[in-house]
């Protein structure tokens, strides 16, 4: 076990309680979107001084926000009453929402974004017995260059670009199916690549590498699929089951891959022990788990959920944000 230490933390001054919900990292340093409806942006080397951009979002509620151009601050963000805002943290709070759409009005549950596609994508909810999916481009975002409302039977929770073909989009949902699209394509009978069904609710779904996907169900179910035609189609090549048995956790706030191809990062919580683990996903032959070198943060959020965290591997700092209204930043001790 390497232990971190909580070395700097902001908490949303507000009475009433407001989570954290997501962070969205920048070579600027991390965002935040939160419950108080606030986009975020804080400097990496003082967060107690508290955000160097906050601006007031107008979504309803906000749901997810996504980077979609990581060197230049900005990010993209949706919420309940179906807009889209792109934002340039850079300008200041009169000219910061550079972009608003507001053609969609189903309660959007997921978002992407290509800088080198020139994409936006959301997912929805379902509402009339249909869930969708819109992509804009970017260049012309007065309606959509498609829709997809036949893939999915229930809120489309994930969407993910490929890390390195901007065509291809992962879809998950909570029926359960994890889909690959060429967006290319036109034809609907033909613009899935891929179909995995997970059988469970999907909570995250992403791209691992160039092949390879992973599928966490919100009951905390694991598997990795690959979309190599070497490989049977739909069938799980990894099957971890229950990650709160494996672990001794009780919930997975997510799974990310590491820049330098060298596996993954599980991200696990136990609220009765107020302890937050980073656990290593190493790829061989297969996956397997490193459980004997977890990196832990000790204390964590107290006893409440960690919604998000990531990981600047150059300058050795995790930030976390949880349920508690704080964004915390750990560092070795040494």
């Amino acid at each position: 076990m390497y232990p971190l230490t909580c070395m700097d933390g902001y908490k949303i001054p507000l009475r009433a309680e407001v989570y954290v919900l997501d962070i969205v990292p920048f070579t600027s340093g991390p965002a935040t979107i939160s419950s108080d409806q606030k986009l975020s942006l804080f400097n990496p080397a003082s967060l107690s001084t508290g955000p160097l951009v906050n601006h007031l979002t107008n979504h309803g509620n906000i749901t997810c926000a996504k980077a979609f151009d990581v060197g230049n601050a900005i990010v993209c963000t949706a919420g309940e009453d179906g807009s889209i805002s792109a934002w340039d943290l850079r300008q200041d709070a009169t000219k910061a929402e550079v972009a608003r759409l507001t053609e969609n009005k189903v309660p959007v549950s997921s978002l992407a974004c290509s800088s080198e596609g020139l994409s936006i994508a959301v997912g929805t909810e379902l509402q009339d017995h249909q869930a969708s999916i819109f992509i804009w481009d970017v260049r012309s975002m007065s309606t959509p260059k498609a829709h997809y409302k036949e893939f999915h039977s229930d809120d489309v929770t994930e969407l993910s670009y490929h890390p390195s073909n901007h065509r291809i989009l992962l879809s998950g949902s909570m029926d359960g199916l994890v889909n690959i699209y060429d967006t290319r394509i036109t034809d609907e009978d033909e613009i899935i690549i891929q179909t995995f069904n997970h059988e469970a609710s999907i909570h995250h779904a992403g791209f691992l590498n160039n092949t390879e996907v992973f599928a966490l169900s919100h009951d905390e179910k694991l598997a990795m699929y690959d979309v190599a035609e070497n490989y049977e189609q739909g069938v799980a090549t990894t099957d971890f089951g229950d990650m709160r048995e494996i672990l001794g956790c009780q919930y997975i706030a997510n799974i990310f891959a590491k820049s330098n191809g060298a596996g993954a990062v599980i991200g696990a919580g136990a609220h009765d022990q107020q302890a937050f683990h980073m656990i290593h996903l190493a790829k061989g032959q297969g996956w397997d788990l490193d459980q004997d070198n977890f990196v832990s943060m000790p204390g964590a959020h107290s006893s409440e959920i960690v919604r998000s965290f990531c990981f600047y591997d150059e300058v050795q700092t995790v930030y976390s944000a949880g349920e508690d209204g704080y964004i915390k930043a750990w560092r070795p001790t040494s």
